[in-house]
């Protein structure tokens, strides 16, 4: 394999990875006003925002890569790190809190093998992480799945749900 094969062959790939980035902006005329609006549908495509991507999006745009970045961190739907098909939230508000939401959250931790800061599975199934405030303190503690809630957890319940969701 040559030099140039290898750069064909890099090209190759970051236009096929790139693909759907170039509909989703045509598909948005490529307007800066819609820049918010490409930035969640390349997000609901890879799941987050690979820097790589914001880059060719401000690029394509004729943007600054600094405001595309800019947007993209400065709002908290995005992410720039790659998230699970299911988005676990743990409240650790007070209500949830005083419930023990935290062996909850362990329980979670401990099921996914997620240890230290770590907050994706190796094989992108499952994302974790903690809100102050899911808006249903009365059904403390309360864990929401890719928007579903799940009231009034215990350990033991959130690991059945994270068995089932496994299966699928």
């Amino acid at each position: 394999m040559t030099v140039k094969d290898v750069n064909t062959d890099v090209i190759c790939e970051k236009q096929r990875r790139f693909h759907k980035v170039n509909e989703i902006i045509q598909n948005y005329e490529a307007k800066k006003e819609n820049l918010i609006a490409i930035l969640q549908r390349v997000q609901e495509e890879y799941r987050y925002l690979p820097e790589e991507m914001l880059t060719y999006i401000a690029i394509t745009m004729n943007l600054s890569p600094a405001s595309v970045y800019g947007v993209a961190t400065f709002y908290s739907q995005f992410s720039l790190n790659p998230k699970g098909k299911y988005e676990i939230k743990v409240c650790d508000g007070t209500a949830c809190h005083v419930r023990k939401s935290m062996p909850v959250l362990n329980a979670i931790k401990q099921k996914l093998n997620l240890t230290g800061e770590k907050i994706t599975t190796d094989d992108l199934k499952f994302s974790i992480e903690t809100v102050s405030c899911l808006g249903a303190c009365g059904l403390a503690p309360v864990v929401v799945i890719n928007e579903k809630v799940y009231p009034q957890m215990t350990p033991a319940a959130i690991a059945v749900i994270i068995d089932k969701l496994q299966q699928e």
